[in-house]
């Protein structure tokens, strides 16, 4: 009787058996770095704004190019764990942060795409991926709280307000997201950055229609809190939702809930003192 060798014990069907001897010979390290390269791309995905379902196709996509089409991922909005099914053990890598940068998200994706059609070698994925975890966020500060007050003028535009209410919007708007910009790195207290920030908007807002710059107070909050408002997260969760994926969707739903809420708090105490 011929005795079947270990790696085609724990073999999934489909794996690149070449490449699988390839990486037994050079030892388990080289196994051990695809699973690192995986769980990078996923952290850089995940903390920019990615959704799960994205980052687990786009994980599984990456090991099938380097010779493990049978790799699983669990990814939830804090937590990613991934492995090749074979002998190596489950790896867990923890989300502390999360932002939006969907340019990075973009990035990640282009690797992986060259990746899959043999354009890079892993060590050259592994080189752009952490260039791309290096990197800073695509827009500087100023330019992304001066979107926001163009934003919110828009927005109370839109809403109905009138030209005078729109330039106290976008004062207020510029306030809120520098606001909400700052605290987030000082406090590390989930959601306090929105109630303080959305509170600086009701704060000015009462008090430019107070002095005669704007007219109706709720146009100027509505259109000014909206860049504070969680709109890619809502999505991302209707969209993990839609994909099967119950926990991460519940999660990011919950999130976005609570972000809202702290965001009504801050406008609410604001009409309760005054």
């Amino acid at each position: 009787m011929k005795l079947r060798r270990q790696s085609d014990i724990y073999n999934t069907p489909g794996e690149d058996r070449t490449k699988l001897d390839s990486l037994s010979n050079n030892s388990n390290t080289s196994a051990h770095d695809i699973i690192d390269l995986c769980l990078l791309a996923g952290k850089i995905m995940l903390q920019s704004g990615a959704e799960t379902y994205r980052v687990e196709d786009t994980m599984s996509r990456m090991a099938a190019a380097l010779g493990f089409p049978g790799a699983h991922s669990y990814v939830t909005p804090t937590v990613i764990m991934f492995t090749t099914s074979r002998t190596e053990p489950v790896k867990l890598f923890r989300i502390a942060e999360r932002t939006t940068d969907l340019q990075k998200v973009s990035e990640v994706n282009d690797i992986s795409r060259r990746l899959s059609e043999r354009q890079l070698t892993a060590a050259e994925a592994r080189e752009r991926l952490g260039a791309v975890d290096d990197a800073a966020h695509a827009y500087p500060a100023w330019l992304q709280i001066a979107a926001a007050a163009l934003t919110g003028a828009c927005f109370t535009v839109m809403f109905k307000g009138s030209l005078w209410d729109a330039l106290p919007a976008l004062i207020a708007s510029a306030i809120g997201f520098a606001a909400a910009t700052y605290l987030h790195r000082l406090v590390q207290i989930r959601f306090f950055a929105e109630f303080s920030a959305s509170f600086l908007i009701g704060l000015f807002a009462f008090w430019s229609v107070k002095a005669g710059i704007g007219q109706e107070m709720d146009k100027i909050i509505i259109g000014s809190v909206m860049p504070l408002v969680p709109g890619l997260l809502i999505t991302n969760a209707v969209r993990d939702l839609m994909a099967g994926h119950l926990v991460s969707g519940l999660s990011k739903g919950a999130d976005a809930f609570l972000t809202a809420f702290a965001i009504g708090t801050g406008i609410g105490l604001v009409l309760s003192l005054f």
